[in-house]
């Protein structure tokens, strides 16, 4: 095959032709895919040791992210992160579908239940709703997890957060780095970054440029992103980051769920590769342009004091087509399947911290407020079955939310080991739904409120480096996004039945390394939630309304360890076990649910990775990721079937004067498995299952010029 050919001789060259003309191949920065020392994290709002939080908290690295990855999707190192489980990575219309604890896997698009931030900046709408379509993977530095409910410090986020960092310019070598990189399916991405520091402005700047087919039918994508950011240092104590994001994807093709059939999938097509028919027809997809400015002014005082205020604006146009719409091909029967959004959000916030002293014993007061609004000019139109040609509008309406917030949270030193935490945060977050398409007959504008006090304690006892022990009790809450305020009976409007989702999260858990030796953490929790939302149906514009589920539980276990049994040699663990159930629940037809497991999570969850340095600069990696079954839908009347996946990546650093020479190759699924990539939870049409790609593979180089 073709792309075999191209992956193979790239990495061959680019290994061995340097060599040839004098190039050093020698490892002079070990890249830290694996990190054994102690590690400071921002994603509790202040900057604090890792080990001496007392949540559970994730944590990957720039070369986790960036080396030798393929970068189509943040999935490729967050997989290493136990509590956490992603889908969906090879349809890009449809977004990565990541959850937390479960909390995020009934998502039937974009993200859910999880708070996004890229350089403190949300990623998240103010209505919850969530997306990475923007997020430039070849520029983050880091990545920062808190998992489980963090409503107290960040408002509607039931099941965790996600803090993305991107790199800042080098201070000592300015450079210019060219990245490109071909593979399986037509993939083909391409790179152009450069970064420094000027006087007193630092500067990063990538752009990227995707094209891929896809391995199904239907599922290719194209897209041009651009991440920039440039810091100002007024003088040591304080700063001021300026952020500009575009991304121009004109193409996000949506191949759709396929029903199965005894052990084959059929919908008129019998291959794992097809499309799903109705989405050929409709030519299902989207397309997206998004513009964003952040500001971020950083200011202490001394030592005892540190401020912060954000601001940010995001400008976006939407245009999607769903596989539903008017069969007639006359274009009579009014439905949604075809979507222009047009969303304008604007948001900021300020935070001030105190570091001190309180009867003898340290102390840090953290105190904070943000508000943002987003509004949402919709209207849907008819999609009409086998034809270009846009149908009679079916919806018009004006979709505005806007949320703020207070949070506070003590840190207290009650001895020089032990330190407790309290935090409590008050969120307000107002809809308001204006109709303005009355061909129905009916006006159904209207909007609600909702208000919740979100507290939270955490104890961490702190024996050692090697030795951290901690536990919390918090609290969580998660509106319905606009869309899920779906109306069950009419196009239009609201769904004024729906209440917020509560969770209270009780954890106890254990945490530590030895420097350069081991780093390890286990986590034990019970999550009890009350009012869950859940896919209920389909209303006449085809659109999915939701409903309150009773009660849930959800008891796990997550395990991971880091290890360096010798040198140039990493290993990597995780292990996450989940016991996700409906404790009360009883749908609109009567039949309890009550003992059935969550939908879209699998039971258990185990990840390997071993990777090897040689001081010759050469790099290899090999993981392994076991999934275990996963039910699709409440009544769990069928399951993906469980599987384990392996990958392989090998990458070459030469260094020759001022250039950094880099080769890399990639195989995903050595062993050519067949598996579910991801499940549409509750399908209505039994359309639960998208296959994922045999084996494939990718290769490619990038060139850093140091100035």
């Amino acid at each position: 095959m073709q792309w075999k050919t191209i992956a193979i001789t790239t990495f061959i060259l680019g290994t061995f032709v340097p060599v040839f003309c004098g190039a050093q191949a020698i490892a002079k920065n070990t890249p830290e895919t694996v990190h054994l020392g102690d590690i400071t994290v921002s994603a509790t709002r202040v900057e604090k040791s890792l080990y001496q939080t007392p949540v559970s908290i994730g944590y990957v690295s720039m070369d986790d992210i960036q080396f030798g990855r393929q970068q189509i999707g943040i999935d490729e190192s967050l997989v290493k992160i136990p509590g956490l489980f992603v889908q969906n990575r090879y349809n890009f219309a449809q977004d990565l579908r990541i959850s937390i604890r479960g909390f995020g896997a009934r998502a039937t698009f974009g993200i859910r239940g999880i708070k996004l931030y890229v350089d403190g900046i949300p990623a998240t709408l103010p209505d919850g709703q969530g997306g990475v379509d923007s997020i430039d993977i070849g520029s983050l530095d880091r990545i920062e997890v808190i998992r489980g409910p963090a409503s107290s410090l960040y408002g509607v986020a039931s099941g965790g957060v996600i803090n993305m960092y991107t790199e800042d310019g080098p201070e000592d070598e300015p450079f210019v780095e060219l990245r490109t990189s071909f593979g399986s399916y037509d993939f083909r991405k391409h790179h152009f970054k450069f970064g420094g520091q000027k006087g007193k402005l630092n500067y990063l700047v990538n752009v990227s440029k995707l094209n891929y087919d896809g391995y199904r039918d239907h599922s290719g994508t194209k897209n041009t992103l651009l991440n920039s950011k440039f810091r100002y240092d007024f003088d040591e104590s304080s700063n001021l980051t300026l952020t500009v994001n575009a991304v121009d994807s004109p193409k996000a093709d949506d191949p759709g769920g396929l029903v199965r059939t005894g052990n084959a999938f059929n919908v008129d097509i019998s291959t794992p590769k097809a499309a799903q028919r109705n989405n050929l027809r409709f030519d299902a997809g989207e397309s997206v342009e998004q513009e964003q400015i952040g500001l971020l002014y950083k200011k202490s005082i001394g030592v005892l004091h540190d401020f912060s205020l954000r601001n940010y604006y995001v400008f976006r146009d939407f245009d999607g087509q769903l596989p539903f719409g008017d069969f007639s091909g006359q274009g009579v029967t009014p439905s949604g399947g075809i979507i222009d959004l047009d969303r304008f959000v604007v948001g900021g916030g300020g935070q001030y911290s105190y570091k001190g002293e309180i009867f003898g014993h340290d102390n840090r007061l953290t105190v904070g407020a943000e508000i943002d609004s987003q509004n949402d000019d919709r209207v849907n139109y008819t999609n009409i079955i086998d034809s270009d040609v846009v149908g009679p509008k079916s919806l018009d309406q004006d979709e505005d939310v806007i949320s703020w917030g207070v949070y506070l949270q003590n840190e207290f030193k009650i001895t020089e080991a032990l330190e407790l935490t309290l935090g409590a945060r008050y969120d307000e977050v107002e809809f308001d739904f204006n109709d303005k398409y009355f061909n129905d007959g009916s006006d159904d504008s209207g909007d609600i409120d909702f208000s919740e006090f979100s507290p939270m304690v955490g104890l961490v006892y702190s024996h050692s480096n090697a030795i951290n022990l901690y536990g919390n009790i918090g609290t969580s809450f998660e509106t319905p996004s606009s869309r899920e305020f779906a109306n069950p009976t009419a196009a239009g409007g609201f769904n004024d039945d729906l209440d917020p989702q509560t969770a209270t999260n009780y954890e106890v858990g254990i945490k530590g390394f030895l420097d350069t030796v081991l780093n390890y953490e286990l986590a034990v929790f019970r999550i009890e939630t009350d009012d869950e939302l859940i896919v209920a149906g389909q209303n006449p514009a085809g659109s999915d309304y939701y409903t309150n589920a009773g009660e849930t539980t959800r008891n796990g276990l997550e395990v991971s360890l880091n290890i360096k049994p010798m040198e140039g040699l990493n290993v990597s663990m995780a292990y996450t076990y989940s016991d996700f159930e409906f404790k009360k629940f009883i749908d609109s037809s009567g039949t309890s649910f009550k003992g059935n497991k969550i939908p879209g999570i699998p039971k258990q969850n185990a990840f390997i990775e071993l990777n090897y340095y040689h001081p010759s600069g050469l790099f290899a990696s090999w993981e392994t990721q076991y999934v275990d079954e996963v039910y699709v839908d409440n009544a769990n009347s069928d399951k993906a079937w469980s599987y384990a996946l392996s990958n392989f990546r090998l990458v070459h650093t030469i260094y020759f004067k001022d250039f950094e020479f880099r080769p890399f190759l990639g195989v995903n699924n050595v062993f050519n498995k067949e598996y579910i990539g991801a499940v549409r939870v509750n399908e209505s049409n039994n359309r639960f299952f998208e296959p994922a790609p045999e084996i494939n593979v990718y290769g490619g180089i990038s060139l850093r010029w140091l100035l």
